[in-house]
């Protein structure tokens, strides 16, 4: 069994980067994948760890990036580099899409602070380490009193539909299939379900029009997924010859519905030939 879609504490997750292999090894992955939020330090931190103990880690990404067109949304990216580590350019990219993190996160600060919401960045901060959110900001709404609870932090400061929303920059979809395989690494849909288009036809014209910019596989096995979703990725990805991947987007206690490895109430359970897969996958797109 593997999981190829989980976060430590260097993004959005609640594991630190060595507690994230112990679990994995407590239950018995045979191997992993780190995809914190536009940063590696995770992975840099837990490589060695793993190394060590035996664990196949496998040096993964989540980019938030948007589709531009008459409605713009949200898509999430995974990048897997299967063989080799990412170049420095593209952590140097990294860094860039972090810079934007931050500048909206002050004026995050800044419209709260407006609506007499006490809050500081550095608090914040604490929370997010590597990369800081609008989870981060919950949790310290939560903690402040000014939520119940992170669902409804979200609800009255921090949803797109909430009156302090603050807009962030995130590179074009097809941008960060460009900057992936660049730098080496396989593309990957994320959790497609949440693309949130119900008419199946136009989803896959879309995942179509995604594979054209270089889109090289589809994560046809996740938490969110059912098994008619499962079912439906899985044809898209076989008809249109991508790559299947896989994973519980295992975030710890920030998310305690999902379990590493096998996602919600036991829906999954990825087996290693997913992961074979796409490292020949990789080695064939890269020759």
């Amino acid at each position: 069994m593997i999981d190829l879609h989980t976060h430590t504490n260097e993004s959005d997750g609640s594991s630190s980067p060595e507690e994230l292999i112990d679990q994995a090894l407590a239950i018995g992955l045979e191997a992993m994948a780190i995809c914190d939020h536009d940063t590696f330090a995770g992975y840099d931190q837990a490589l060695p760890v793993a190394k060590a103990r035996g664990l196949d880690l496998v040096c993964g990404i989540e980019l938030s990036t948007r589709l531009v067109g008459k409605t713009e949304r949200a898509v999430h990216l995974l990048g897997y580099f299967l063989h080799e580590p990412p170049p420095a350019a593209f952590r140097a990219w990294l860094n860039e899409i972090q810079e934007e993190r931050r500048d909206r996160n002050r004026r995050l600060v800044a419209k709260l602070k407006s609506a007499g919401v006490e809050i500081e960045l550095a608090e914040v901060e604490a929370l997010g380490r590597s990369l800081t959110g609008r989870p981060h900001f919950a949790r310290v709404l939560v903690r402040k009193g000014y939520a119940a609870n992170s669902d409804e932090a979200f609800e009255k400061y921090l949803d797109e539909a909430a009156p302090y929303y603050v807009e962030r920059e995130s590179p074009s979809v097809s941008a960060g299939i460009e900057k992936v395989l660049s730098a080496g690494g396989l593309p990957v849909l994320a959790h497609p379900v949440r693309l949130a288009i119900r008419d199946p036809i136009r989803e896959e014209m879309l995942i179509g029009e995604m594979q054209a910019w270089g889109l090289g596989g589809i994560e046809v096995f996740h938490s969110d997924h059912r098994p008619a979703d499962v079912a439906r990725y899985a044809k898209i990805a076989t008809e249109h010859r991508m790559a299947v991947s896989g994973g519980s987007d295992f975030h710890g206690e920030a998310k305690p519905q999902i379990a590493l490895g096998t996602g919600v109430n036991n829906n999954l359970k990825i087996p290693r030939s997913v992961l074979d897969c796409l490292r020949q996958i990789s080695t064939s797109r890269a020759r």
